[in-house]
């Protein structure tokens, strides 16, 4: 990878690409973004619109529409095209209708002599990073989605705010799908090196009313629903999730181009982690400049092992067919 021009192509030019975009921009992540999407006019409005913020940006960048022979020595090519998910509709009903998109994109990206990091973003996110992969016939660790670096995000959010802790301070993740079938490993939840779980039997303890552990669990529950269930809140109150999204897409970027060897919970391939073999999920992974350097497997009880099991069969009977 080059260290003199950091390049990123995004491909697709919608909410959520142009939200990463505006981000990129504000954090000066790279000095040259292309923008390629099917309704070039729109790509090139979109860069205008980025280039007339330079003069306020913290340093210049090289901003254009661009086509699929731009990607050549593009760092990271990231893929956000594809038709938008439905209120009320779950990511695994979008498959089909991206998988054709991918498509057509995926081959003329390859063409181009590209040799960079593929970054997926379109739901459902697990199989369309699945998909970029196979198609591509790139290394598995070169390829890698958004997975659930947002969920984990959320899942921090809420936590820090019911523990009135830093979120930053909260380590917790979001593993599996990106879907419905996502869940959170409560057993390696912590804030600094404490386990949630622990601090909950601690403030039983000393209240003394056993009512208050279950009170607490409960809790818990509560917000890894929440977080299962912010897509489809947000979605229904403004149609489509897009600010999130591209700042997970902006701190992964920047973990890849700066080479920072950073765990983020991206989609990677498992390849007997967990038990798990040949099935995208979301994971722990390090992220640096050659992409997933590799998977962290974390210590599961036997009830998460199989809910993580349960996840990844959901996701490979959801592949099976497509291409």
């Amino acid at each position: 990878m080059r260290v003199d021009k950091r390049k990123v192509a995004l491909v697709g030019c919608g909410m959520v690409g142009m939200s990463y975009a505006y981000c990129l921009l504000n954090q000066t992540v790279c000095d040259e973004l292309v923008l390629i999407d099917a309704n070039e006019k729109k790509a090139m409005g979109e860069a205008m619109d980025l280039n007339h913020g330079l003069a306020f940006a913290a340093s210049n960048m090289e901003i254009y529409a661009g086509t699929y022979g731009d990607c050549r020595d593009a760092d990271l090519v990231v893929i956000c095209a594809g038709v938008a998910q439905k209120p009320g509709e779950s990511r695994l009903d979008l498959l089909k209708r991206n998988a054709a998109v991918f498509r057509s994109i995926i081959e003329p990206v390859t063409r181009s002599g590209f040799s960079g990091i593929f970054l997926v973003a379109t739901n459902p996110v697990d199989v369309m990073t699945r998909i970029t992969c196979v198609l591509s016939g790139f290394n598995s660790g070169r390829v890698l989605g958004t997975g659930t670096a947002l969920d984990t995000a959320r899942l921090r959010y809420l936590l820090g705010g019911y523990l009135h802790v830093d979120p930053r301070n909260v380590h917790a993740y979001v593993i599996g799908e990106h879907g419905d079938s996502e869940f959170v490993p409560w057993s390696q939840a912590m804030v600094a090196t404490r386990p949630i779980l622990e601090l909950c039997r601690e403030e039983a303890g000393a209240s003394g009313n056993v009512e208050e552990e279950k009170i607490s669990l409960d809790k818990l529950g509560e917000i890894e629903e929440q977080v299962r269930m912010a897509a489809y809140q947000i979605i229904d109150a403004k149609q489509a999730t897009y600010y999130g999204i591209g700042m997970a897409m902006t701190r992964i970027t920047k973990a890849v181009l700066g080479d920072e060897n950073s765990v983020l919970t991206v989609s990677a391939m498992l390849k007997g982690g967990y038990g798990q073999r040949d099935v995208f999920a979301g994971v722990p992974c390090v992220i640096n400049g050659s992409g997933v350097r590799r998977i962290l497997e974390l210590p599961l009880t036997e009830e998460e092992r199989d809910r993580f099991a349960a996840s990844c069969r959901t996701l490979q009977e959801s592949f099976e067919g497509v291409l």
